[in-house]
């Protein structure tokens, strides 16, 4: 019985639940409300997007994955604010063609964006693209306000070596996994063992 088979399968088994959950509404709508909030605490920070989107006010863009759906409009205030999907049709629609979360979680921690079908108003597309590469959120701000500036930078220190350790491990973990695949023009049985690191 080969290993890798069996832990491939077991992930498409774990992936196939958690895809076929369906949340409930109350949990969607305070899940969603907790997203524009942060959005809107992360476009406050940025003037020069505020602006922007002052020029959008009454815009809205729809998001769908899977068979979930977030409708949002921009406001005069260049923020944005939570409308029903059951009205007419969004601006612009953006669909991420990515079924599996976990494929989603591994295109973004390499810096890259999910496959996305854009459908709509081309001048609003290239508003949010502009937004989803230009807009961050100031993390050591945030928390030199609750904590003072030497615990915000050491915090934010921390979590930066944390991320990056742990990139590294997950990049070992998969290089590894790699080795020890069965050898394709090799007997039956063998495996690659370099160094025996694992």
């Amino acid at each position: 019985m080969d290993p890798f088979q069996t832990l491939k399968e077991l992930a498409l088994r774990v992936e196939r639940v958690v895809l076929g959950l369906t949340p409930p509404t109350w949990l969607m709508d305070e899940g969603q409300q907790k997203i524009v909030l942060f959005l809107n605490h992360v476009l406050k920070q940025e003037s020069v997007a505020v602006e922007r989107l002052k020029r959008q006010r009454g815009k809205t863009v729809e998001f769908r994955w899977n068979q979930l759906e977030m409708r949002l409009s921009f406001t005069p205030a260049g923020l944005v604010e939570r409308v029903s999907t059951m009205h007419g049709l969004a601006d612009l629609v953006l669909n991420i063609n990515e079924s599996s979360p976990l494929t989603i979680l591994e295109t973004l921690s390499q810096g890259d964006k999910p496959p996305i079908r854009i459908e709509g108003d081309v001048q609003l597309a290239a508003e949010v693209n502009w937004l989803i590469d230009h807009v961050r959120w100031d993390v050591e701000s945030d928390l030199s306000r609750l904590f003072g500036d030497e615990i915000a930078r050491f915090l934010v220190l921390a979590g930066k070596q944390c991320s990056s350790a742990l990139k590294d491990f997950v990049n070992t973990v998969k290089m590894g996994l790699q080795s020890l695949r069965p050898n394709s023009a090799g007997s039956s049985g063998s495996f690659n063992t370099p160094g025996n690191k694992f």
